[in-house]
């Protein structure tokens, strides 16, 4: 479903990732685990067509992502691609259901149905009696929760979330990583998640190792 073939990025005269391949399956949930610095943000970046590899190819769907404009990639990424990152990046000024709506707006979609739709998600995810409320008066684990229905309602191809549960304790990141696995079992949804913590990785299908900008064998 996604296939990237030896993709590399240099930072000026820092090489961040050298000939990365990688792929992935429908309905995977797949971590990415390794030190700071070894490149794994920077993947998912690329990945998410957030940032231009120097070379190599990225195919999604059977779509060369790598090769669209910047308009194409921007219509592209807003119909298949959902983002999670560690902070959670709500618009301060809306409430959970309107935050959650974002995407579907920006893509168009009818606010009726969209609503509805938003609102079924936050009640899947448990958090449909905050829907109401503006981020500031939501928990962190809330807001997580809030930003996955958000990553959800163009019913992306995948999920690329970096550091999720960064901000979270343990019990809230526990939870989010099981959520994670419940809607790639109960939706087919692909999920690639850049991680540090190998414990929550386990939880997933296959976990990939990176380190000085290369995929290697183990965490060894």
């Amino acid at each position: 479903m996604l296939e990237a073939r030896d993709l590399t990025k240099r930072y000026g005269n820092l090489p961040v990732l050298q000939g990365v391949s990688i792929d992935i399956a429908a309905g995977e949930l797949v971590s990415i685990v390794g030190s700071s610095g070894a490149g794994k943000s920077t993947l998912l970046h690329l990945l998410g067509t957030l940032d231009q590899p120097d070379s190599g190819t990225i195919t999604l769907r059977g779509k060369r992502v790598d090769q669209l404009s910047a308009r194409e990639l921007a219509q592209f990424r807003n119909k298949h691609i959902g983002f999670v990152f560690q902070f959670h990046h709500l618009l301060p000024e809306f409430t959970a259901w309107e935050n959650v709506c974002v995407p579907g707006w920006i893509a168009g979609s009818a606010s009726d149905g969209l609503k509805k739709r938003a609102m079924d998600l936050l009640d899947r995810l448990g958090v449909s009696a905050r829907a109401e409320h503006k981020p500031n008066a939501l928990s962190g684990g809330e807001q997580q929760r809030v930003a996955v229905a958000r990553a959800l309602i163009n019913q992306p191809d995948i999920i690329l979330a970096d550091e999720p549960t960064g901000n979270l304790d343990s019990k809230h990141a526990h939870e989010l990583h099981d959520l994670f696995l419940r809607l790639s079992k109960e939706f087919n949804q692909t999920f690639l998640v850049v991680t540090h913590n190998e414990t929550l990785a386990a939880q997933s299908d296959r976990i990939l190792f990176m380190r000085d900008g290369k995929m290697v064998e183990s965490g060894a």
